[in-house]
């Protein structure tokens, strides 16, 4: 994607709608002028979502939400993928005729390895750059999906959460939908 796309919530009472920018590498924009260049500055909230690598376009882009007082999210995706190639680092394959028990327990396992590893990596990266400690949440598409639909999801990390948190922060606390 080279353009911002929009996207109006599906619900009606609640009057807000997404916004999905181009990631910066296909753009070949130098990170400091990436938050400017997208014109983030305008929006209420910025979501920096990230599949392997926090890169130092991201940090660039909370950078200038802190200057401008932008809440934001930091979100890391993908999560089934990465738990399970954990999983497969630790010796457990699908086709393999495992326990239900082994691979719930290496399951578990791999989700506390790769959330660990995941807010340990984002906290040096931030650290680094001078930047305060910020909370990760990690996330699963299908997850999400499942939340949103209101179904019943069966691997939840941090999905609700985030959502909690970004409707909280959107009303306020104890604040109705105008």
């Amino acid at each position: 994607m080279l353009v911002t796309a929009r996207y109006a919530s599906p619900h009606m009472e609640q009057a807000y709608a997404w916004y999905d920018s181009p990631g910066a590498g296909p753009l070949k924009i130098p990170d400091w002028q990436y938050f400017t260049a997208q014109e983030l500055y305008v929006f209420d909230g910025i979501i920096v979502l990230f599949d392997n690598h926090f890169t130092m376009t991201d940090i660039a882009i909370l950078a200038n939400c802190r200057r401008f007082e932008i809440p934001t999210y930091i979100v890391r995706s993908k999560a089934d993928q990465h738990i399970r190639n954990i999983m497969n680092d630790m010796g457990y394959y699908s086709g393999d005729d495992e326990s239900e028990d082994r691979k719930k327990t290496l399951c578990q396992a791999a989700r506390e390895q790769f959330i660990q590893q995941t807010r340990q990596s984002v906290k040096d990266n931030l650290e680094s750059a001078n930047m305060p400690d910020q909370r990760v949440y990690i996330v699963s598409n299908k997850t999400m999906l499942d939340v949103v639909n209101e179904k019943q999801p069966e691997n939840i990390i941090h999905e609700i959460e985030l959502l909690s948190d970004l409707e909280w922060s959107r009303t306020g606390p104890g604040e109705e939908y105008v």
